[in-house]
């Protein structure tokens, strides 16, 4: 390691001595020591220890080589023969050992290679048992081995007087079992002998997994029966691209340490189990699968299927590679199995639907290829059942149960002749007798009957129904709302918000998560983020609506003209809706938008097509209320947009950019744990969801004006008293409630929403937007510095702002049109520019701030002088 020497597969590397082509010196672990083969070398003929190894290399005496690995290795006297003194450590010494071991043995590359498995490809040791033998009986490293498991005394002393020991996991191939940090925790051994007895062992106190703990960003993870059903998966390089791997350990093997490790990942979003295709293979999937399914609602649950009898690692020999992509791509999915019995189903899951008739059963595991097993066949509905009942007009496959050999047609199971004809043709085709074939078809018409009826019955499908409801835990409650009960409740929440990767906008960061947090209200709230291309508003609109519960946020980049108009109608109520780019809305898009967000609702004709097939015209109602979040990069929006939210403007400024930029640095050097910034998130959703939308009453509403001149004043009014609501509702803990359950709105969250929306006020009130008043004002600061009456042009400006052409030409021609800016010469010649109007924004933030101030300190002067009046509510109970 001190000389950046790696030996290879073969425990060769070119020798550092002579001029070396081709690696020629070999690395003998287990005597720590090596020799090189060529003539040519200096030391050829010698085998080298560690201390000879350092005086060679460094051209020192012995007794400088033996200072030196004194220092490197922290002061032991002994270079040769140290031996780590930690778990870890030693695991790692050992596993060196093993790895170094199955070179040098026939019969377990011939037991790995009847597996499978690949030595080049995987990090796999032997135990040949013999590393405490020989003739230098190194003491500390048996006692090492011993106090992790890898030895125990044994017997009576020999007649030499010297303690026997009995080795652990005698001729097995090792596997390394890491931690968290990725270091040895535990070892797996296999034998390659006694495979009539017990075959597998693990070190005491069994801890780490294998391969390792999955990485926080993988989206898929396939769990295995066994370590080697691991390796085997491990082996292909694309699988390993594209899902997590996470061996079990038998059966009865999910332990513990598994759960913690898979609830931890943020973003998994499927498990799929690949355990054996046996009794107890099938058994430990159901178990597993529920006990996960309890702990992550919202991870779809599959299983890749397996012949009976067969595992991945038996499937793996007997197969090419590129039967494990084709088992994922037909994977099956979880929670629909059903049990028969006394004609009777009993389903799993509420989402699954299974139908029984006369001892038949449909299989709709998938929806879109439900199964029937007849006597004359195995049938397939591919791509579903049309919703039209006057027809069954379906995409049928006829498997041949013993040849495999498949009829495919187009039918409509309705029509008698049809059915008549397929059978015959099919029957013909298949060598199966018509009349069964058509008593399996009548049968399967009937099932697909009950089949439709019981989905209608589920009522009307959304797009939300992949996600499942999450219910917390009364552990996950009552940390929330530990949490929620703390002083300085928005100051932490601040901080919390800070550790989910969002970089600055310490102010914006919270605001938008409390108008998020709105849409649990009977009036939500609405904000639109503007700033310039690339400022960083689309990325801080998806982290703040990620700390929302995913099961009720609907994140959309594009919306076409009537898209809105054409959801279920209840798949808006109390949801958040967040529009990436506002810009690319149509009119009617941006209409309809509009009417969610104020009127709650949105109301159509149209022409509906009824179930019986027939047309007729109707209403189609879409309702709300939603609260929303939208970016855009305009300046000035359609005016009945603008004042129906809260405007906020990205942070532009260059110190924002150099900390976005250490931020991005960080993180590409692996110094940003993203696993703990998921769990931030994913804590912040527990709060959202611990939080009852409670009713709330302001005592001080109406004693506190907002800056006349603010834009249309009377909505900003309404959103003000509003988004005091939300801080009450964030303090529901905190708080006191009147005879009617209501909570009380305190001082203190008026004050705290005038701070957090200062900025948005200030925005109203301005006539320039957020990301024009930045550029504006670093303007004025260039042109002041050289005289008021300097003359300057667009490059000038340009160096002097870092602003891009495009945006720097919006600006430009936005302040000549608002005459903030005047323009002089001719286009031939190049424009000249002047500031036309020194206005002081300056003064206008500290003309808002003492407006609210001189009102908020005579509300308090008055609180303080009259603490019973107020609020002048009965109060029945606190902390909610």
């Amino acid at each position: 390691m001190h000389y950046g020497l790696k030996p290879d597969k073969h425990l060769r590397l070119h020798c550092p001595f002579h001029d070396d082509k081709t690696p020629s010196l070999q690395v003998y672990y287990k005597t720590q020591t090596c020799y090189c083969f060529s003539s040519n070398c200096k030391t050829h003929g010698k085998s080298l220890d560690v201390i000879d190894f350092v005086m060679h290399k460094d051209g020192i005496s012995k007794r400088e080589a033996i200072l030196k690995c004194k220092e490197l290795i922290g002061g032991s006297t002994s270079a040769v023969a140290a031996v780590p003194v930690s778990r870890s450590g030693i695991l790692n010494y050992m596993f060196t050992y093993f790895k170094n071991a199955i070179h040098n043995s026939k019969p377990a590359q011939a037991y790995l290679q009847s597996r499978g498995l690949d030595i080049t490809r995987l990090e796999v040791g032997y135990n040949t048992a013999q590393f405490h033998h020989g003739a230098r009986r190194d003491e500390q490293l048996i006692s090492a081995c011993v106090s992790v498991g890898l030895l125990s005394a044994w017997g009576s002393n020999t007649r030499e007087g010297i303690q026997a020991y009995k080795p652990f996991g005698k001729y097995c191939i090792v596997f390394a079992l890491r931690d968290r940090e990725g270091s040895i925790s535990g070892m797996y051994f296999r034998s390659t002998v006694n495979d009539s007895d017990q075959r597998h062992y693990y070190l005491k106190d069994r801890k780490g997994l294998y391969p390792g703990y999955p990485k926080g960003d993988i989206t898929r993870l396939i769990l295995t029966e066994s370590v080697i059903d691991a390796a085997t998966l491990l082996q292909h390089h694309e699988i390993g691209k594209a899902y997590g791997i996470l061996a079990c350990y038998g059966t009865n093997g999910l332990t513990a340490e598994h759960e913690a490790a898979i609830v931890s990942l943020g973003q998994l979003q499927e498990i799929i189990f690949a355990f054996d295709g046996d009794e107890a293979g099938r058994k430990a999937v159901e178990k597993y699968s529920a006990l996960l399914k309890n702990r992550l609602p919202y991870v779809l649950m599959s299983s890749i299927v397996l012949p009976d009898g067969e595992g991945i690692n038996s499937i793996g020999v007997s197969h090419t590679a590129e039967v494990f992509t084709e088992l994922l791509q037909s994977r099956t999915a979880l929670f629909f199995s059903t049990e028969v019995s006394a004609g009777k189903t009993n389903l799993s899951s509420p989402e699954s639907t299974a139908v029984v008739s006369a001892g038949a059963l449909l299989d709709s595991r998938n929806p879109y290829k439900l199964i029937y097993v007849g006597a004359g066949g195995n049938y397939y509905v591919q791509g579903g059942l049309s919703k039209q009942l006057d027809s069954m007009k379906i995409t049928l496959v006829i498997e041949h149960k013993e040849s495999g050999h498949k009829s495919r047609n187009k039918i409509d199971l309705y029509e008698d002749k049809q059915v008549e004809r397929l059978c015959r043709e099919a029957g013909e085709k298949l060598g199966v007798r018509k009349d069964v074939l058509e008593q399996d078809l009548y049968q399967l018409t009937d099932l697909l009957d009950q089949y439709r009826e019981a989905e209608q019955g589920k009522g009307e499908s959304t797009p939300a129904e992949g996600v499942a409801v999450y219910t917390l835990s009364e552990s996950e409650r009552n940390t929330a709302v530990r949490f929620l009960r703390q002083e300085g409740l928005l100051q932490v929440l601040n901080v919390l918000l800070g550790e989910t990767g969002i970089v600055g906008e310490e102010q914006n960061r919270l605001f938008l998560l409390l108008v998020a947090l709105s849409y649990k209200m009977p009036a939500p709230l609405h904000a639109l983020i503007q700033g310039s291309s690339g400022s960083g508003k689309t990325r801080l609109l998806k982290q703040v609506s990620d700390c929302i519960p995913p099961e009720k946020v609907t994140r959309l980049t594009r919306v076409s003209d009537k898209v809105l108009y054409n959801y279920p109608e209840r798949y808006f109520i109390n949801r958040l809706l967040c529009l990436e780019d506002i810009d690319g809305l149509s009119e009617e898009a941006e209409f309809a938008f509009r009417e969610l967000q104020s009127n709650g609702e949105l109301n159509s004709a149209t022409s509906i097509k009824l179930d019986n097939g027939q047309i007729t015209s109707g209403q189609k109602t879409v309702k709300g209320p939603i609260a929303s979040l939208a970016c855009t990069t305009r300046g000035e929006l359609y005016e009945d947009n603008m004042s129906r939210v809260f405007l906020i403007a990205v942070d532009e400024s260059g110190d924002q950019t150099r900390r976005i930029i250490g931020y991005q640095n960080r993180k590409a050097a692996g110094e940003i744990d993203t696993g703990r910034e998921q769990e931030r998130k994913g804590f912040i959703r527990n709060l959202v969801r611990s939080l009852e939308p409670l009713e709330v009453v302001n005592p001080y509403a109406g004693r506190l004006q907002l800056p006349e001149d603010a834009h249309k004043i009377r909505r900003l009014h309404d959103l003000f008293l509003n988004f005091v609501k939300m801080v009450t509702l964030l303090h529901q803990y905190q708080r006191r409630r009147d005879s009617k359950g209501r909570l009380i709105a305190e001082l203190s969250d008026v004050e705290s929403a005038i701070s957090i929306m200062f900025d948005s006020i200030v925005l109203k009130v301005d006539e320039l937007d957020g990301s024009l008043r930045q550029f504006y004002e670093q303007l004025k600061q260039y042109i002041g510095a050289r005289g008021r009456d300097y003359e300057f042009s667009r490059f000038e400006v340009r160096d002097a702002t870092g602003v891009g052409k495009t945006q720097q030409h919006h600006y430009i021609n936005k302040l000549v049109e608002l005459c903030y800016v005047r323009q002089y010469g001719h286009a031939n010649r190049g424009y000249k520019y002047r500031i036309g109007h020194w206005d002081n924004y300056s003064r206008l933030r500290e003309r808002i701030k003492t407006h609210l101030g001189d009102q908020l300190s005579a509300l308090v002067t008055e609180h303080q002088r009259t603490p019973d009046r107020t609020p002048e509510l009965p109060v029945v109970a606190e902390g909610g």
